[in-house]
This record gives C-alpha cells, structure tokens and sequence, in this order.
C-alpha cells in the first residue's frame, strides 16, 4: 500500500465519516492507483488525489412542489460537479428516495473515470433527489420536474454541465426538465440527454448501457478464446440497463434465465426470447418496482420472491440493479456455481469484500467494474451531445457501431494499463488507471485551478 494513499484515504475517513458509499468508492479507485503515484512522484508533489477526491463544486437546493391534491411538497435536490479537467461535468440524474448527497459524491467520483475511459471530452458529475416518482401521476412528475429545473438551470449548460437521466428519470422526466430549462434559459440547446427522438435524442439511448455490458462481457470472453454464445447468464435489475442487456446478449446468442426487482427475481430455464424482452420494456413502462407480474404473463416463468438471483448457475453474471448488490456470499456462490464472468452493469454493484474475491480468484474468474463495463450509456449520450452540436442524427445502426468500438477500445485501455502496472488481468486495477491518467494529465497541464 502506498503512503501517499493511505494518508488521503484517511484524510477523508477523518473528514467524511458518515459518506460510507462515497469513502468505498474511493477506497477501491485510490488502491488500485497506488502503483501510478508511487512510480511518479508529480502526481504527489501536486497533490493530485486530494484535489481529485473533493467535488469542485456542491449544489445543494431544497424542491417545492404542489402535489395533485394541492398539498405543498419538499424535498431535496442535488448537483455534484466532481471534475472539469477534460470536459464539461456529464453524468445523470437519480431520483429515488433514497438519495443522499453521499450517495451522488460515489456517483459522481465514479463517474470521472468512466467519462474518461470512453476517450470523448466529458467531465464528471452527478445529480438528484430524494424524490420518489412511483405512484405519482404524469402531472406531479411534471410539476416536480419543473421545480427541479426551476433550481438547477442557473448552474448548467451544453458547455458547462450536461445531466442525463438514471434510475427514476427517463424520457418523461428528461422531457419535463428540458421544457423548463428552455422556458428559463431562453435557449434550445443540448443541455441534456436522453432526449425525446422528435427533438434531438438519440436512437438507441435507453439501451446503451445495457448493450454496453455485453460487449465488454465478449471482449472480456475473447480474451480466453471464448465467447458469450451458448453462455447462460443472469442478469439482475428491471430498468433500462438489464432490458439493454437481455436485448443484446439474447441476440448475441446467450440464454438470460433470470431478470429481478425489489420484490425477487425471475428464472426462466427456457431463456428470455424476443416476446418476452419486449413485454420487460412494456412493464418498464408501467410497473418498474416489480418483476413478479412477469411470471404470470410466461408459464416457463418462475418468480422467487425476496431473493437475488446469484444463486443460479450460470456461465456469466451481469449485475445491472443498483450498488453493493452482489455481496461476498454471493460471489462464492457465483464461482463455486462455475461462473467465469461477472461484468457490472450498475454502480458498483459489488461490495468491496466481493470485488477482493473475484480479484484473488483472477484467471478462474474475470470481473470488470461498472466505470469501465458500463460506461456505454455515458458513450452514447456524449455521442447524443456530438449530434446535437452539428445539428443532426445519426442511424441507429452507426449508433450501436460506435457505442461497439467504444466498449472494445475501452476493454483495451483496461487491459493494457492493468499489464504495464503489474497486474495482468485485472480489470478493476486497468479501469482506475486508464480513467485516472488522462484526467489528472490534464490537471497538470491546467494548473492549480
């Protein structure tokens, strides 16, 4: 272990005491850079990593809103704006009870890394609120929206920071927002994506992410001579990255026997065919916080309440739910089950004691962390935002074939960066390393700012 680490990592343990999601955020990414700062002293000297590991800056607003019986509504809203270094902050926004400022300091410290590993000019940040939309109708949603904006518009911009959607904000909310932002900027600008298509979105966004997952997970494979065809896999999660996901490995050939929710998860021994991806983007639509409606629908459908699905066996695993969701039980499972493949889909999906697990098990089992595995949703809206500022749209099959080789080339950076520091194979390690030397180069470069 570096000192240098340690000292910083204790400095914010010190500091941010009660941040538990954001200190294991940085615990994980600065070990993994101890090999980079020990060998070049700059990075020290210019005390690098403490300015990498503060938020430049923190927007923290309260969110008045009417609901449909009349009533006043507060809650609270957010924007991390971590790191400017390569580009404008880009990253999405989360609403769901459960959001913290804790919450959107991981989120968005993970976030620089993974704008930098897709190589396009994207700062990193992330933003929300403690907002649940389950069970609200069209016009609170709306109304919520627009209060939101009502704050948030005066710190953003198509040059300055460009949020997206993330779990409790897709194109309904995205829509909302942007109307109000171009009522108060008096602009019509690609200040966010995941747009409507009629007004400057791009095709194949919702999907990206998942598509994404799966073509890191191949080039993972590729790498031992494999391939994910003829693979089974589990996927867990019911929003837009597991859908994405269960599209593009079911077309690549793979069988997904299982999607989940809060509520369990599903298994499908039969493997999720055409029919039943699309009846997913249906309920997605209509009833996000459960996947038990789906064994109703398909006799081959078997719901398991209460329950994560890493206990079945299968040949790869594509956490795509939300953070710490495969615990250290579970990685055991996973491995003496024969996974050979665990690609993360969501936000560190993992908890620390699994992430050590897979990497003391590297060559029996490959594991990529969700900066690099999943970082094709944030290729695509940086490829929303090229569209936007030339004015035009792209195919969806151009789409999908430059979200392909952005996966592939960001597979490489990880691979390549994991072999020059000593440890070969190990993804977690080349994710950090590749994210963190273009984006702390770049702070050198631009001074003390």
């Amino acid at each position: 272990m570096s000192q240098y680490v340690t000292e910083v990592l204790e400095g914010l343990k010190k500091k941010y005491p009660w941040e538990t999601l954001f200190i294991q955020a940085a615990t994980e990414i600065l070990h993994s850079l101890a090999p980079v700062v020990e060998a070049d002293p700059k990075y020290r000297k210019h005390k690098i990593l403490e300015r990498l590991v503060e938020p430049e800056r923190i927007v923290s607003f309260r969110v008045c809103w009417q609901d449909d019986k009349g009533e006043y509504q507060i809650n609270n809203g957010w924007r991390v704006q971590f790191n400017s270094a390569i580009g404008p902050y880009k990253g999405g926004i989360r609403f769901h009870p459960t959001v913290t400022q804790d919450t959107l300091k991981f989120l968005g410290f993970e976030q620089i890394l993974k704008n930098s590993l897709t190589s396009l000019p994207m700062g990193g940040g992330k933003g929300g609120a403690n907002f649940d939309p389950a069970g609200k109708s069209d016009a609170e949603i709306m109304r919520f929206c627009q209060a939101f904006m009502s704050e948030l518009f005066r710190h953003i911009g198509p040059d300055t920071d460009v949020p997206a959607g993330d779990i409790g904000v897709g194109g309904r909310e995205v829509g909302y927002m942007f109307g109000q932002y171009k009522k108060l900027a008096n602009e019509f600008t690609g200040v966010l994506t995941g747009k409507g298509l009629n007004w400057g979105g791009s095709l194949i966004r919702p999907e990206a992410t998942g598509y994404g997952v799966v073509y890191f997970a191949e080039e993972m494979l590729k790498t031992k001579g494999d391939t994910i065809k003829g693979k089974r896999v589990a996927v867990s999660g019911f929003g837009n990255v597991a859908w994405g996901a269960v599209l593009k490995a079911t077309q690549l050939g793979a069988k997904v026997v299982t999607i989940s929710g809060p509520d369990g998860y599903i298994l499908d021994e039969e493997g999720l065919n055409a029919e039943k991806a699309a009846y997913m983007g249906e309920m997605l639509r209509t009833n996000p916080r459960a996947v038990a409606p789906f064994a109703d629908k398909f006799p081959s459908a078997k719901f398991i309440a209460g329950k994560r699905p890493w206990e079945v066996k299968v040949d790869v695993a594509l956490p795509c739910a939300i953070q710490n969701e495969l615990n250290l039980d579970e990685a055991k499972a996973l491995f003496a089950n024969g996974c050979i493949c665990v690609t993360e889909g969501s936000n560190m999906s993992s908890t620390l004691e699994a992430v050590d697990f897979f990497m003391e098990n590297t060559g029996k089992i490959m594991f990529s962390p969700g900066k690099a595995s999943n970082a094709g949703g944030v290729a695509t809206s940086g490829l929303e935002m090229s569209q936007n500022s030339m004015r035009l749209g792209w195919t969806s099959e151009e789409v999908d074939a430059r979200l392909h080789t952005i996966m592939i080339n960001i597979h490489k950076a990880c691979v390549d960066s994991a072999a020059r520091y000593g440890t070969p194979g190990n993804y977690v390690n080349g994710a950090n390393i590749a994210g963190f030397l273009k984006v702390a180069d770049a702070m050198l470069d631009q001074g003390l700012v």
